[in-house]
């Protein structure tokens, strides 16, 4: 009991930076990160001054933890109330007898929430019926040509450089469209059975008319969880699902990525308007159909409506507690596009450089192929992501950041996963003193939850 009580006292007695050090050094050792690459960085919120930093200048992969960053700039660049629109109008004329001799558009602005379920305001029924109003307020009733969904304001890159063939199919590597729609998500209900056995499709939600499926999933032994992957070839309309599915999942659904959302959303428009009677004579049409066909989508001619997202604090909110890299990734198309650059990937990445640069943070620290962290490629040092988080304390806009970062371990932190790569940054008050910190682990070796469980050990002694 007396030695307790001596042990007790000591640990009392250190400094929080001896306290960090112990348990930093107590992870680095471990057989875990035998062969792995550790770093910690932690800053006094308030003043910036370092309060603990192991290998801050390494550059390491992040993961998700990079949707921090990428958050703090569009705040700073963009402005917390910043507002997406979509332009929807028509080309031609409309005729006595309500007959538009043309199309209507739907003209993409960047909106990453356009049929999103996340807001009353943005889920599919109430767009396409916002939609349908403003076509029926111009006294159409009838439609001579199509619905064409109009991408073209983002380009035709929609997969930033970086991402790996495993992950585009799926709903978390949908791509960057001037012109989303639901997320550009859609889900895949499985026909499961015994472990050894093949999974089959039952359904898509909603169905995909356009697209066939073959699955090659296995139905795998418990607790291994799911391993299924969606693979859609470029230019496509047949999606292969493959890997294993564990027979404990209770979902069984996976999700998969909408490879053209301009013609998702047109097609949904033109079978809404046909059911009301509001009769579309042409086919859905979006940018990359009439590309295939040697033609380009028409100017609008005369605007019907236009459609705001909800306000950037709100986007970013599920951006962060989500983990949504395509609304990661839009943001960091906008940004270009409001420094009066092409909407790229990597011109957005340029602007947000600059602006750090411009801060005083060396750009090499920040060495990144997207917005998102899904890419393996992207190289950023833990010292760089805790002063970009300090810098963000004394805006005015802190208040909606901070809210927008998940807890974990009962702290306000944004996490990052993927293959071998676990990481964490966030905000904690030690005693009371405000601090923000990044720990990053690349190439740890078993299991993930056993890695967490030992960086929690040292993000615990800021407790």
């Amino acid at each position: 009991m007396v030695s307790f009580l001596l042990v007790t006292g000591y640990a009392h007695a250190q400094t929080l930076q001896q306290q960090l050090q112990t348990a930093f050094g107590k992870l680095q050792q471990d057989s875990q990160c035998r062969y792995a690459s550790v770093s910690l960085t932690v800053l006094d919120a308030k003043t910036g001054e370092q309060v603990f930093a192991a290998n801050p200048n390494m550059g390491l992969a992040t993961a998700s933890t990079l949707k921090t960053i990428t958050s703090v700039t569009a705040f700073n660049l963009l402005g917390a109330n910043y507002q997406y629109q979509t332009t929807v109008g028509y080309t031609g004329s409309i005729a006595a007898d309500g007959t538009l001799n043309g199309s209507i558009i739907i003209k993409g602005g960047g909106d990453p929430t356009l049929g999103s379920w996340r807001w009353n305001t943005t889920k599919e029924n109430y767009i396409l019926n916002l939609l349908v109003a403003a076509v029926q307020r111009a006294g159409i009733k009838k439609i001579s040509g199509s619905i064409i969904g109009d991408d073209s304001a983002y380009g035709t890159q929609a997969i930033p450089d970086g991402w790996i063939w495993q992950d585009v199919g799926n709903y978390y590597g949908a791509g960057i469209n001037a012109l989303c729609w639901h997320e550009n998500q859609f889900d895949i209900k499985l026909k499961t059975g015994a472990v050894g056995t093949p999974i089959s499709v039952d359904r898509t939600v909603p169905l995909m008319p356009y697209l066939g499926f073959k699955s090659e999933l296995t139905n795998a032994p418990a607790g291994t969880g799911d391993r299924a992957f969606i693979y859609l070839p470029v230019g496509g309309k047949l999606m292969y699902l493959r890997g294993t599915y564990a027979v404990d999942q209770t979902k069984k659904t996976v999700s998969g990525a909408i490879p053209d959302p301009a013609f998702d959303v047109a097609l949904r428009l033109t079978d809404t308007m046909n059911r009301l009677g509001l009769k579309v004579s042409g086919e859905p049409q979006s940018t990359l159909t009439l590309a295939v066909k040697g033609e380009a989508a028409p100017a609008i001619a005369k605007t019907l409506t236009v459609i705001e997202s909800p306000e950037l604090n709100k986007i970013i909110y599920w951006l962060n507690q989500k983990s949504l890299n395509l609304y990661a990734e839009q943001l960091l198309k906008t940004i270009a596009l409001k420094a009066g650059k092409e909407p790229t990937t990597p011109n957005g990445i340029t602007v947000l450089q600059d602006f750090w640069k411009a801060k005083g943070i060396d750009i090499k620290t920040l060495n990144i192929y997207d917005g998102s962290g899904l890419s393996p490629g992207n190289r950023v040092t833990t010292l760089t992501m805790a002063r970009i988080l300090q810098s963000a304390k004394s805006e005015a806009w802190y208040k909606f950041f901070y809210e927008s970062l998940p807890i974990y371990n009962d702290m306000k932190m944004k996490s990052g996963s993927i293959a071998d790569v676990l990481a964490y940054t966030g905000y904690q008050t030690y005693k009371g003193r405000e601090l923000c910190f990044s720990i990053i682990v690349n190439n740890y070796n078993g299991t993930t939850k056993g890695i967490k469980e030992k960086m929690f050990r040292v993000l615990d002694v800021m407790k």
